[in-house]
């Protein structure tokens, strides 16, 4: 029954987003004789480009033909249609392919070959697209995201901004967001989170740490969100934490403050 709701509320959501765009898969070469499986959404002249990093263990296991064999309810791959339809070049990145066994992406996120392999995969875009490129995570997606543009300055072949959603906060068995060396961060950064997120992990009252500590980046802000469904797990997709039932809002509010002028 699970499989269903998830499939139903995908479905729900590319008809929401009344797009009829074409999904492709790409094998990005990275580091050598490694490559990293996304899955491409591209409208006509994108205002951005988006990568979708999702969280949990992040080995979707993308499929040639663009299926996945685990993450299709996380709250961003869920979406991809929603951030397609706002105009955006949609890239969703799975776990590179020598991390293609569990625990896939678990001890992996805060290493040099991440880095190395979101750097290889922003180059590619950036020959592709002459437009920004933004890396978007969720839950732990965002200990990929920040820790990435910790290391990569957009100068340097890094991101031209981040996009932080249920953040890792606090976390006793890795390092979270706010211990990372943030003030490294050059890029603008959007953190979106729901108020009533009930993930021990992304206490909505433990924002301030992560904030105050963004004293480089040249635009920042806080975006908060209420309402929605709160299903199962706390730190699962159809509760709080996955923005479930407020997909739309958020993607707007999200793709509007990324291309904002």
């Amino acid at each position: 029954m699970g499989r269903y709701r998830k499939f139903l509320v995908a479905a729900f959501m590319i008809v929401l987003a009344g797009c009829a765009t074409t999904e492709r898969v790409a094998d990005v070469p990275s580091r050598p004789g490694i490559t990293e499986r996304v899955l491409v959404l591209a409208p006509e002249n994108p205002k951005a480009v988006v990568v979708l990093f999702a969280g949990g263990h992040g080995g979707l296991q993308i499929g040639p033909n663009g299926g996945f064999s685990w993450g299709e309810g996380n709250f961003l791959v869920r979406s991809r249609q929603l951030f397609a339809s706002q105009g955006l070049m949609v890239v969703v990145v799975d776990a590179p392919s020598d991390r293609q066994q569990s625990p896939y992406l678990g001890g992996f996120r805060q290493t040099p070959e991440h880095v190395a392999d979101i750097k290889a995969l922003i180059a590619w875009l950036k020959q592709r697209a002459n437009v920004p490129v933004w890396l978007v995570g969720t839950s732990r997606g965002t200990q990929s995201v920040a820790f990435v543009a910790t290391m990569l300055p957009a100068a340097e072949g890094g991101p031209d901004g981040i996009v932080l959603t249920s953040t890792i906060l606090t976390d006793p068995g890795s390092r979270p967001v706010p211990a990372m060396p943030l003030a490294n961060i050059t890029a603008p950064v959007l953190v979106a989170h729901h108020k009533l997120d009930g993930c021990g992990f992304c206490n909505y009252r433990d924002l301030p740490k992560l904030m105050d500590k963004l004293t480089a980046v040249p635009r920042k802000e806080l975006l908060t969100f209420e309402g929605g469904m709160n299903r199962g797990d706390p730190c699962d997709a159809m509760a709080y934490h996955g923005f479930n039932g407020i997909e739309q809002e958020v993607v707007a509010k999200v793709a509007e403050w990324i291309t904002r002028k």
